[in-house]
């Protein structure tokens, strides 16, 4: 082909130039700005002329969007690749800024370095047809690279659009199965009734699994016959309904199958020996194995019971320490206060700590008569002597008893009704009662009433002590009746844990039962009953 004429070249080049519709400048590098610009860019820009464009370096395509170090950068790329093209929002001279594409070429002229940039201004429509571009080439490049057989069928049920994997699952190129029927690829699907089948389907679309647990049989071009499963889906495009398969080869999934049906059914044969020559051998060992079982059940209950008695050891311990450390440190304290009273003028403040003393004392007692009912208790030692009482005397007596255990304000409402004697063994039901007064004393405040109703039926003595003391949980309730369990609501009270566990154990001794009822913040009710026998 001739060269044109540099003539003709050069006036090419300048209709090229002034009269293209898109912005044309000459950017010098070294000078850092435009030495030329066409009439397109000087209108693009929002200049009155090209002299006050390139008069005005402080407006610039560079900032924004670019930073100067940015467009440095931008400029350098371009120097090394020769050509650069990307997106940016362009500010104008006057008015707002536009959406543009950019490109920038390199070229050296008399060997000083310059960029051709070329701006065209983004429109709406351009945008959305560039969009809708990438997005058709995003969906023709998951189409076509799809690890999955995808073929969209036309109402008819005909083969419009075919990707690879489907053309290579069936053994056709997937041009040669547009236009053709569906049933091509699957003959039997659902049988005899698949026009049936896709009437009702194009009547309501939706997605659905067809083959599922139930596969479908694929024939490929050269007669072969595979297995598959496909799923639908379905889109509208102007109003017309396609339908999309989604085409699985269940070829190694099935064989995978048999395969592991073959090993289950080797693994079941040797089981079957396996528990022949298992059985065989445990008949020669059930003996043994009873020996061991007995002796094993014989240790667990020897560890269970070490392991109990090491769990009551310690906290008989820690409550013990507890226990015993405050009337003790009472006890040494008031002693060491006695002796700064040696006038007799200070009988009164010796007598005080005296008191404080005995009381302490008393405490001491009281705990060391609990560990001890325990341990005859649990030996077995305990012993009921049943002989007939007057109920009413009992009752008063104790109650009496347990004045000096009152708080401020504290008061005792008794009453008995049952006025013939009754055959009980006194001194447990006095320790059950007393007791049950003290617990009800000491876990309610003061100016508050403890209830005490003692009856008698024929066969039957029902005796009911309430306060309206703190309260019990009904998740600490349930523990109780057990050694040493102090409710966490009350561990700042004085106390060792066995009252109701010993009470529990006296009332087995006479056949006797115990009920209690609490609500936190109203109170416990604590309702004994025993068995009556005739008087003698």
């Amino acid at each position: 082909m001739p060269l044109l004429p540099v003539a003709y070249t050069a006036v090419l080049a300048e209709v090229l130039y002034a009269h293209s519709g898109e912005m044309a400048g000459i950017y010098d590098l070294a000078l850092g700005w435009f030495t030329h610009v066409n009439p397109a860019g000087v209108r693009l820009l929002a200049y009155p002329s090209e002299e006050a464009f390139l008069a005005d370096p402080n407006h610039s395509l560079r900032t924004p969007p670019w930073t100067p170090a940015q467009w440095l950068d931008l400029c350098d790329l371009t120097r090394r690749e020769g050509h650069h093209e990307l997106e940016a929002d362009i500010r104008r001279h006057a008015g707002e800024p536009f959406r543009a594409y950019v490109k920038l070429t390199y070229c050296e002229i008399e060997g000083r370095p310059l960029l051709l940039i070329n701006l065209t201004e983004y429109s709406r429509l351009q945008q959305a047809e560039r969009e809708l571009a990438h997005s058709v080439r995003r969906f023709e490049a998951v189409f076509t690279n799809a690890t999955l057989g995808i073929i969209v069928c036309d109402q008819p049920g005909h083969m419009v659009s075919v990707n690879a994997r489907a053309g290579q699952l069936f053994g056709y190129a997937p041009a040669e199965l547009l236009g053709q029927p569906m049933e091509v690829l699957v003959p039997d699907a659902a049988g005899r009734h698949h026009a049936l089948l896709r009437a009702s389907y194009n009547a309501d679309p939706q997605v659905r699994n067809m083959g599922h647990n139930r596969p479908l049989a694929g024939k490929r071009q050269d007669g072969t016959v595979f297995p598959v499963e496909a799923s639908l889906s379905y889109f509208y495009l102007d109003e017309e309904l396609y339908v999309v398969a989604y085409i699985l080869d269940l070829s190694a999934k099935q064989a995978a199958e048999q395969e592991l049906r073959t090993q289950h059914q080797r693994v079941a044969l040797l089981n079957a020996e396996l528990e022949q020559k298992v059985i065989d051998r445990t008949n020669a060992l059930l003996l043994t194995l009873e020996q061991l079982e007995k002796r094993g059940d014989e240790l667990a209950l020897a560890l269970q019971a070490e392991q109990e008695l090491g769990e009551l050891k310690s906290r008989f311990v820690s409550m013990a320490s507890h226990e015993f450390r405050t009337p003790l440190t009472a006890v040494l304290t008031s002693a060491d206060l006695i002796e700064e009273f040696p006038g007799g003028h200070q009988q009164v403040q010796r007598l005080k700590y005296v008191a404080h003393i005995r009381t302490s004392v008393q405490h001491l007692n009281n705990i060391l008569e609990e560990f001890l009912s325990v341990g005859r208790l649990e030996e077995g030692k305990m012993e009921t002597h049943p002989a007939n009482l007057n109920l009413d005397h009992l009752v008063r007596d104790t109650v009496a008893d347990m004045q000096s255990l009152l708080k401020a304000g504290q008061t005792i409402d008794w009453q008995v009704e049952c006025p013939t004697p009754v055959r009980l063994d006194a001194s447990l039901l006095r320790k059950i009662l007393m007791n049950l007064l003290s617990n009800a004393l000491k876990y309610s405040g003061q100016n508050s009433v403890v209830t005490v109703r003692a009856g008698c039926q024929p066969r039957e003595l029902t005796v009911t002590v309430q306060d309206q003391g703190v309260g019990i949980s009904r998740e600490d309730q349930a523990h109780l009746f057990e050694q040493f369990f102090r409710a966490p609501s009350v561990i700042t009270e004085p106390g060792t844990g066995l009252g109701l566990y010993i009470i529990t154990k006296y009332l087995e001794l006479m056949g006797g039962t115990i009920d209690l009822q609490s609500t936190p913040g109203q109170g416990t009710t604590v309702t004994i009953t025993l068995p009556l026998t005739t008087p003698d």
